[in-house]
């Protein structure tokens, strides 16, 4: 094993595992496209049912564990207890190998009872193909926490990457596969997997069930290969513990006591997640049925404010609630692009911050919880004023096809842009709490946040003259209530004081420049361009997000709102740090 133990600063890391997050978005977004047009809606019908039951399973089975054998870790080598660090690591394994084999079997267990009282029988097979991947995330999840907690994340930004390109390529090629060889067998037998025929409607109707299994497959296939890859390099080339850390470490605890410490500390982050997903779920039923309700309380106000996009998309007076569901959902797609993001932050600064806690070091809690702050803002804040600005213009774009989305989804995503920031620091707060030790606090305001989402989505979603628009109102209180409350207790707790001018005030303003950029360029674009250069819509978008890029960092510059620190955690950015300190712009 190697002697030298890798240790990264909190932003190198929080970069490091932000840069994983975006290329795993975009490697999804490759693998679903692709495959909603191989198999089509009933296909991708299919998919979703295994998915809405794989996620909540997901993540109550990790919830915690993860994140308590990050900090635990991280508090044991700050106070040299390295062979107890490797003891956690031991103990986790077998824990998480419990949980995941737990958390695999119900999944198979409740798959038959849910197919036929929930979604189809035809989901089925895609269900018993994810089932397994549940066991094989938790085994994986033991190496990133021990990793984490050495302040290592490019394991777990690695791995993640290796996890979707594995579901990528095999998933596309397994259902390419499939559909192939049943279209082959209905052409050749005028059967599909022993079934006999009639149509080429009828034989693809066998074929989905499978292409979709297939398709799903590459998941759990996936989770196989960063988990190899994850095994692999710890035989290799270890975690840089030596020798002589070992022979020097303090006496160890027990492993019951060790089991004990990650359970209790996990506990809360499990109930947590079961608020959470429970809270979705009630989210999900009372906006759809308190659209009914509206709808069937005032028809003529809902018609009336949607005219144009009722009669664009020939939706009939029945499926209206459904139709306006659907098309929140266009907005949705944006919520939790930074939130994806930033969540990174967090998720470094865990052990950074428990080392901190453990050794009492006040000057290196402030930092941290500073630096996750204004870090949170400089990126959440002009991404999600950029994205309230041309919210319409971006869904019009993206939708040619469906000119009846942008105009009800264009005000619900621009809304939920310029609360983004608010959304993107919530779970850093969260994972600072918890770095602390104080994972209760998160528990109990996700029940209040919840509270209010639910009256919320009740009385301002049922209302006709809000409708639809009342739903980001209530996801937005939600957060305040959350956020609000959490950074309280944190800052009272970590006994911390924040320079609120280069945390909020700084990263405000020039959001708010760049935003104007964007807007403006925008418009002038569309008044002087429009109808004479070819795919003009995207040309527009281009330009108004460069222009909105230039002032930012123009304003950022001037108003000198970043830090040595910001710039350090960028690729040459000690180069970079060097040239803007020659002309005194950094704060």
């Amino acid at each position: 094993m190697s002697t030298e133990r890798k240790s990264q600063t909190m932003l190198n890391g929080a970069l490091i595992l932000a840069v994983s997050s975006v290329v795993v978005k975009i490697i999804g977004a490759l693998y679903k496209i692709p495959l909603t047009g191989l198999f089509g809606g009933v296909g991708r019908g299919y998919f979703n049912a295994a998915y809405q039951l794989y996620t909540p399973l997901y993540a109550i089975s990790m919830a915690g564990l993860p994140i308590a054998v990050s900090r635990l870790v991280s508090e044991s080598v700050s106070l040299n207890r390295f062979g107890e660090a490797r003891q956690i690591y031991k103990v986790s394994t077998k824990i998480f190998l419990i949980t995941g084999a737990i958390g695999t079997a119900i999944m198979f267990l409740i798959s038959y009872p849910y197919v036929h009282h929930v979604s189809s029988i035809h989901a089925l097979p895609s269900i018993l193909a994810i089932a397994p991947s549940i066991f094989f995330c938790c085994a994986m999840s033991s190496y990133r926490g021990y990793y984490e907690g050495l302040r290592n994340m490019t394991p777990t930004a690695v791995s993640q990457v290796i996890e979707a390109l594995g579901k990528l390529v095999l998933g596309i090629g397994l259902a390419w596969g499939v559909m192939q060889l049943g279209l082959r067998q209905f052409e050749s037998t005028g059967t599909v997997f022993g079934k006999a025929a009639e149509t080429k409607e009828i034989a693809y109707s066998f074929i989905y069930p499978w292409t979709a299994a297939a398709a799903i497959l590459g998941v759990t296939i996936g989770t196989v290969a960063g988990l190899v890859y994850l095994m692999l390099l710890h035989k290799v080339k270890g975690d840089g513990i030596s020798r002589t850390d070992l022979v020097n470490s303090p006496a160890q605890s027990t492993d019951r006591e060790i089991a004990k410490r990650i359970i209790t500390f996990a506990v809360p982050m499990v109930i947590g997640a079961l608020i959470t997903n429970i809270t979705n779920l009630i989210d999900t039923v009372t906006i759809q049925r308190r659209l009914g309700d509206a709808f069937l309380a005032a028809p003529e106000v809902i018609k009336s404010m949607y005219r144009y996009s009722f009669d664009a998309a020939g939706t009939l007076d029945k499926d209206i609630p459904t139709y306006l569901y659907g098309v929140y959902g266009a907005a949705l797609d944006f919520r939790n692009l930074i939130p994806n993001i930033t969540m990174s932050l967090g998720i470094s600064a865990l052990p950074v911050l428990s080392a901190a806690w453990a050794i009492k070091e006040k000057k290196q809690i402030r930092s941290t919880v500073e630096s996750v702050l204004r870090v949170t803002m400089l990126v959440a804040l002009p991404a999600g004023f950029g994205m309230a600005v041309l919210a319409t213009p971006i869904l019009s774009f993206l939708y040619k096809s469906h000119p009846d989305i942008a105009p009800i989804a264009g005000p619900v995503m621009a809304v939920y842009g310029y609360a983004t920031a608010l959304m993107a620091v919530s779970t850093p707060v969260t994972n600072m709490l918890q770095g602390i030790g104080r994972t209760d606090i998160p528990v109990k305001t996700a029940v209040a946040g919840a509270i209010v989402k639910i009256i919320c989505n009740y009385f301002l979603v049922g209302n006709p003259k809000f409708n639809i628009n009342g739903a980001p109102i209530g996801s937005i209180l939600c957060y305040i209530v959350i956020v609000g409350v959490n950074l309280f207790c944190l800052l009272q707790i970590g006994k911390i004081r924040v320079n609120v001018i280069s945390v909020l005030l700084k990263p405000l303003l020039c959001a708010g420049l760049s935003a104007a950029a964007a807007w403006g360029m925008y418009r002038l674009c569309d008044r002087f361009l429009t109808g004479r250069i070819p795919h003009i819509d995207l040309i527009e978008l281009v330009l108004a997000v460069g222009a909105a890029v230039l002032v930012y960092v123009a304003a950022l510059l001037l108003t000198r709102g970043l830090s040595k620190e910001d710039i350090l955690m960028l690729p040459k950015g000690e180069k970079i740090a060097k040239t803007l300190e020659k002309y005194k712009v950094l704060g």
